[in-house]
């Protein structure tokens, strides 16, 4: 091919050796228009990418305006070249807008979406989208659009504040006539980080991208984020409330699943907490993180318009060993379920100084159902209140699959419960495990009291005569 990896990683190293530059080139008036009016603005299918080949794969663009406030560079990569792919205003219909007329000539995109036919060999559903800042998200067959993907986190849950890098220039490689996957390279930039992406997108039932990366500092960071997930909880079933909304639970994804190296697989679920947390699992070479949306189904949800049962689970899965670090969760209050709060990456415990490359490679899978993850039983459901003792928390956790439905009521099932907080002032007081016989898993009801002072996480599985049975819950109750 006339370009590939290499070529972009050139690029990123020559960038990272100059000072920062932010070529904005959208005016200032199109930023102030309306969500409304942004959304009237619509590419025209006619002028799809690859529309004219009879190939598997179309692209579609986004419009500059409103949140997206920078354009980016589109090229092609063919056999004979790179082609700059060229912005035009006709190329949109602006709808009800009367501005189209002062949209610049060469204002560029906002960013595209790749079409394939994942239901009907006739129709090309839009499968994945590149849009805003570093921000990508993709969906499955049988899903709908949910929870982002980003190429980098940097100082997340800082105090300084967060660092926003973006994709400021991407190159699609034109596929062949009966190609299954699809390549992007792209060129990440900030004010302290610079990098070259390669996307390999596999559609289908559960759609893959696989993910190489290679990043330069211009300087030293924080904290980097690797392989940023993004989603929204608002409440769950887990959540007291004291507002009213008619649906039982609002969320695009209800918690954070892990899997270490060591074999263990750990669900944290998800919440909307009062202020700011972040989580943190220590850990060397996991195998994989992800954040869920593990309740399918639709009673559990009620809305009609946003079909959170369809919404995807993103898995990340490292294709070599990442070294030591940790996985961070962060969850920020939030009053409304218009704004994503949730965020999850991976922490290097090292990094590369200034200058020097940091490699990684990563595959992201976009999917609804996984019964191998994990591939034993799983929490369910997580609820609470204030039990039958006075100044105790209860918790009932429910877990199903893996061995519990073939397990007798008669058997002897085990919860082990642990609790950790600084001040070591929690105290489980009772726990007990009973069959459920309308679901055929089992539950797990205990009472802790817990301190004031400290933040107290609470970790439980099941097991069966030495066998563990289930993947362990986690829970953290702040103070």
């Amino acid at each position: 091919m006339a370009f590939d990896f290499e070529d972009v990683t050139l690029r990123a190293k020559e960038v990272a050796a100059q000072p920062f530059a932010d070529p904005r080139k959208v005016p200032s008036w199109l930023l102030e228009i309306t969500y409304d009016q942004w959304r009237d603005v619509r590419f025209r299918p006619e002028f799809a990418l690859w529309r004219d080949r009879k190939v598997p794969f179309q692209v579609q663009f986004f419009h500059p305006g409103l949140y997206y406030d920078r354009s980016v560079a589109v090229h092609t990569v063919e056999g004979d070249g790179v082609h700059d792919v060229t912005f035009s205003p006709s190329q949109f219909d602006y709808g009800r807008n009367d501005f189209g007329s002062r949209v610049p000539q060469d204002l560029g995109y906002a960013g595209f979406r790749i079409h394939y036919a994942l239901k009907k060999a006739d129709y090309l559903d839009e499968v994945i989208v590149f849009l805003g800042a570093t921000y990508f998200r993709a969906v499955g067959r049988d899903e709908v659009f949910g929870l982002s993907a980003r190429g980098l986190a940097v100082d997340t849950a800082e105090s300084q504040g967060e660092e926003f890098p973006y994709f400021r220039e991407f190159w699609l490689v034109s596929p062949a006539p009966n190609a299954k996957e699809v390549v992007v390279y792209a060129l990440l930039d900030s004010v302290r980080v610079s990098g070259a992406y390669r996307f390999v997108i596999h559609p289908g039932d559960a759609t893959v991208v696989d993910v190489e990366a290679k990043l330069f500092l211009r300087r030293e960071v924080t904290k980097l984020g690797v392989a940023p997930l993004t989603s929204m909880f608002y409440f769950g079933e887990n959540a007291v409330r004291h507002f009213p909304d008619f649906r039982p639970e609002v969320h695009d994804s209800d918690g954070l699943l892990l899997n270490t190296a060591e074999g263990e697989w750990l669900w944290r679920p998800l919440d909307n907490p009062d202020t700011l947390h972040v989580g943190s699992f220590q850990m060397k070479d996991p195998k994989g993180f992800g954040l869920i949306q593990r309740d399918r189904d639709f009673a559990n949800y009620q809305d009609l318009e946003t079909r959170a049962e369809l919404r995807p689970s993103a898995w990340v899965e490292p294709h070599s060993a990442w070294g030591t670090g940790r996985v961070e969760i962060v969850e920020i209050p939030t009053n409304s379920d218009t704004n994503d709060n949730v965020v999850a990456y991976w922490v290097p415990e090292k990094l590369p100084a200034p200058g020097e490359p940091l490699l990684l490679s990563y595959s992201l899978g976009f999917y609804g159902q996984d019964g191998n993850k994990p591939p034993g039983g799983r929490v369910v459901a997580t609820r609470r209140d204030s039990g039958p003792t006075d100044g105790a928390l209860r918790f009932v956790v429910d877990f199903e699959g893996g061995k519990l439905a073939r397990i007798p009521a008669d058997k002897v099932v085990r919860g082990v419960v642990t609790l950790s907080s600084e001040d070591k002032a929690g105290e489980l007081i009772n726990q007990h495990v009973v069959k459920n016989p309308v679901t055929g898993g089992w539950r797990l009801v205990f009472q802790v009291r817990l301190s004031d002072d400290s933040a107290t996480e609470l970790r439980a599985f099941l097991d069966l005569a030495g066998d563990t049975l289930t993947e362990t819950w986690s829970y953290v109750v702040l103070p």
